[in-house]
C-alpha cells in the first residue's frame, strides 16, 4: 500500500528521506546528526511526508509543492514545463540529482512502480540494508555507497 503523503511532487520521495526516517523510528542519535546538516534543534527533525500535515520546517514552504498543488497535478511528472526554475534552483545538489533523475523515472512508470523502485534502490549494494537519500556509508556495514 502506498503512503500518499510520501509522494512529494519533486520526486523526492519521502520513503527513503533521511528526516521522515528518524522521526518515524525516533531515532535519536540520527536526529542530532541531521540537526547538524540542517542548522536545527534535534526536536525540529519531524515529518510525516511532504503531504502530511506534519511536515520537516525547510519542506513546509516548499515553492514546488505549492507550485504543484496550484496545478492540481499529483507531481512534476505531469507537468511539461519540467525541469522549470524551481528544479533548477534546488538548493540541495543531491536533491537536485535525485530529482532530474526521479521525475523522468515516474513520468514513465507510473507512481506504484516507482514508488517500489525508490524503495528498490535505497539498499545498501554491499549487505542490503536500508539507506536514506544522501547517505554515503552504509549506518550497518560502513562500506561506502553512492545509490542516488
Amino acid at each position: 500500500m502506498i503512503n500518499k503523503a510520501w509522494l512529494a511532487p519533486c520526486g523526492l520521495y519521502c520513503g527513503v528521506c533521511g528526516i521522515s526516517m528518524a522521526h518515524r523510528d525516533n531515532n535519536l542519535k540520527f536526529k542530532e546528526r541531521l540537526s547538524t546538516v540542517y542548522a536545527c534543534a534535534p526536536e525540529e527533525i519531524a515529518c510525516n511526508g511532504c503531504l502530511s500535515d506534519l511536515r520537516f520546517k525547510y519542506c513546509a514552504s516548499c515553492p514546488i509543492r505549492t507550485c504543484v498543488q496550484e496545478k492540481q497535478y499529483e507531481g512534476c511528472h505531469e507537468c511539461t514545463q519540467f525541469p522549470c526554475h524551481f528544479i533548477n534552483n534546488f538548493p540541495i545538489p543531491v536533491g537536485k540529482k535525485v530529482i532530474m533523475r526521479a521525475i523522468p523515472a515516474w513520468k514513465s512508470t507510473g507512481t506504484e512502480k516507482w514508488v517500489e523502485l525508490e524503495e528498490q534502490r535505497y539498499h545498501c549494494p554491499h549487505c542490503g540494508n536500508k539507506l536514506f537519500r544522501g547517505a554515503k556509508t552504509c549506518r550497518n556495514c560502513k562500506e561506502p555507497v553512492d545509490v542516488d
